[in-house]
């Protein structure tokens, strides 16, 4: 991400530590020939360094402006993924951290952010309870909490995933891209980062459709798109997509508004689907994604169904979190299997029977 680094509110001679961003573009095989699209692309941050979510783009451009404005302790109101990447950059940059996160993420998660050394607060609450209780304590402590006062220089980092996006599609745009929203705020700023390629002179200005995607446990913006209302209704979470559940969306009104300026529309999912969609996308793509993930790929399915994706149209779906994170989701779908004696015939019985079953299914 750093090669776009003039395009970032960077400090003046700024050295980047890690090698962030940079993530693959793959072009779909099996799923879109499924699906009746020819032209399908999966923008995959599930492989970001270093802590495999697209949060690690976001928080290196706001621990640049933390270490500009003096701050020795870092840290974030997170749903998981920002509360790893802050950990895993805070360390490695010499920054003490704390972090704070919902009583009930997923297990592998809050391991992912402890093995760094920070301290994790977890809350009796969920992530709109961390986050009012962040927004005092930045007020009252001398704290950079990356995406409370050092917001603006936070959400910058996301434009890399459109920068990338353009640039792996030969300096082109795409005609639709499919986004996860939980605060809202990476819709928004790929937009931003596509209108700032145009400007550049270095893509040729084009009106892009920005579908945004939710679970149905926590879809305040999707409903609001649906119901055609001025502004969204705040909802309690409740999802197995722990990374969404954002029920009071701090950019959902910027987020309301660029979807439908731009033509596009959002939609749902519900738990299962989005279990069904994490599973299809690792049986056709080999991309394993987290929940957010699946909501995303799930929602793409169903707005091509819907006919709101065109089958000759050039779609980008956003996955932005790696499915090891979120294992807790998916384990009761793929119980462990008996173990057979190490024997040629233990094998050609149990192959027989597959074979069976196979044919009977």
């Amino acid at each position: 991400m750093w090669r776009y680094s003039e395009l970032l509110p960077l400090p003046q001679e700024y050295s980047a530590s890690q090698p962030i961003g940079g993530t693959p573009l793959v072009r779909s095989r099996n799923l879109s020939e499924r699906l009746g699209v020819k032209n399908l692309y999966f923008k995959n941050d599930a492989v970001n360094y270093p802590t495999l979510s697209f949060k690690d783009r976001v928080v290196a451009t706001a621990l640049a402006a933390a270490r500009r404005f003096g701050f020795k302790t870092i840290g974030c109101s997170s749903t998981g993924n920002l509360a790893n990447a802050v950990a895993a950059q805070g360390a490695q940059q010499g920054f003490d951290t704390c972090v704070f996160i919902p009583g009930d993420l997923e297990p592998a998660k809050v391991l992912n952010t402890a093995v760094y050394g920070g301290r994790i607060i977890r809350i009796n609450g969920n992530y709109d309870h961390v986050n009012r209780l962040c927004t005092q304590i930045a007020d009252k402590f001398h704290w950079g909490l990356v995406n409370v006062n050092l917001r603006p220089y936070y959400a910058e980092g996301s434009k890399t995933h459109g920068y990338e996006i353009a640039e792996q599609l030969g300096w082109e745009l795409p005609d639709n891209v499919v986004v996860p929203m939980a605060g809202g705020s990476l819709i928004g700023k790929i937009a931003k980062g596509f209108c700032e390629l145009a400007h550049l002179g270095w893509v040729e200005p084009k009106r892009v459709k920005f579908f945004g995607a939710q679970a149905t446990g926590c879809s305040p913006i999707a409903d609001g798109i649906k119901r055609e209302l001025p502004r969204f209704v705040p909802q309690k979470p409740n999802t197995i997509a722990r990374s969404l559940a954002i029920g009071n969306p701090a950019d959902g009104p910027f987020a309301l508004r660029l979807i439908r300026e731009s033509g596009g529309w959002a939609e749902d999912i519900s738990d299962s689907e989005i279990i069904d969609s994490i599973k299809l996308l690792a049986e056709t793509e080999g991309i394993f994604a987290e929940t957010a993930g699946g909501v995303t790929a799930g929602v793409a399915a169903k707005l091509i169904q819907q006919g709101r994706i065109g089958k000759e149209e050039t779609t980008v779906v956003c996955i932005t979190g790696n499915g090891l994170k979120t294992t807790d989701a998916i384990a009761a779908d793929f119980p462990a299997s008996e173990a057979i004696q190490p024997r040629l015939e233990a094998f050609e019985a149990l192959l027989s029977e597959q074979l069976k079953d196979a044919v009977n299914a």
